[in-house]
């Protein structure tokens, strides 16, 4: 498979792997990077920005092509976001060659009804949408990503086509399926910090809290906390070991 594309900025050990969510790219933690005096790499996940799809999307093909992207052994600490999140703890077993040594994952959705996994598999059935300019597909990219408001779009989550414009995002990639958290969080080998905006409601407090009690719960945030307030989500973040 075609390597994945990584951002890669910073300098000091350890490098801190950064792993967006559903939807959006490695242009998201773009707020972030100047916060951190460290080695910054943040790739776009498969079917995604300037990444190649995959036959089919399973978290544990998403982190075999991550691990892949690096070109290092690690040790590697992970920030993750709601799905990237996901792809942090399962990286985070030792099964892909990848030393991990901590994984913070922010806005994991935790609680999955039967219509939340439904809704899923017929956003995942549906063809992309053709839009007639390259503003109207970049609103789209940033409404389906929740960034709205928040960012700015990224031009790689776009493509022109002959009938238009529409996202780069690979449908099929919304039907990935629900993670199962007590089986990630006990394979996980190293220290591993969950955390979630007090106002998100994909992955609202007492939620997460039912799962892990000391949960980090960031107070007036939403879904996309690293957005919202980069400082806070970094904040909680190992520090380096010089």
């Amino acid at each position: 498979m075609e390597k994945l594309k990584l951002r890669v900025t910073g300098e000091g050990e350890p490098p801190v792997l950064l792993l967006h969510g559903l939807g959006a790219t490695g242009a998201v933690w773009d707020g972030l990077a100047g916060l951190l005096d460290q080695r910054l790499l943040a790739p776009d996940l498969p079917g995604h920005g300037g990444s190649p799809r995959l036959p089919e999307y399973t978290f544990e093909a998403l982190a075999a092509a991550v691990a892949e992207a690096l070109d290092e052994p690690g040790p590697v600490a992970v920030l993750g976001h709601s799905l990237g999140g996901v792809v942090a703890l399962e990286l985070a077993s030792g099964r892909y060659g990848l030393d991990v040594s901590s994984v913070l994952a922010v806005g994991i959705k935790v609680a999955w009804s039967g219509d939340d996994l439904a809704r899923a598999a017929a956003m995942a059935a549906r063809p992309p949408r053709q839009f007639d300019t390259q503003e109207e597909a970049e609103t789209a990219s940033l409404k389906i990503s929740g960034l709205t408001g928040l960012a700015p779009a990224d031009p790689d989550g776009v493509t022109e086509t002959a009938d238009g414009w529409r996202l780069v995002l690979d449908p099929p990639a919304f039907g990935v399926g629900r993670p199962e958290m007590p089986s990630l969080l006990a394979a996980a080998r190293c220290p591993v910090v969950l955390a979630t905006g007090e106002n998100d409601p994909m992955c609202r407090p007492e939620q997460l809290r039912a799962l892990v009690p000391e949960a980090v719960v960031l107070s007036g945030l939403g879904h996309n906390a690293h957005v919202e307030d980069p400082a806070a989500v970094a904040a909680l973040l190992p520090p380096r070991s010089d």
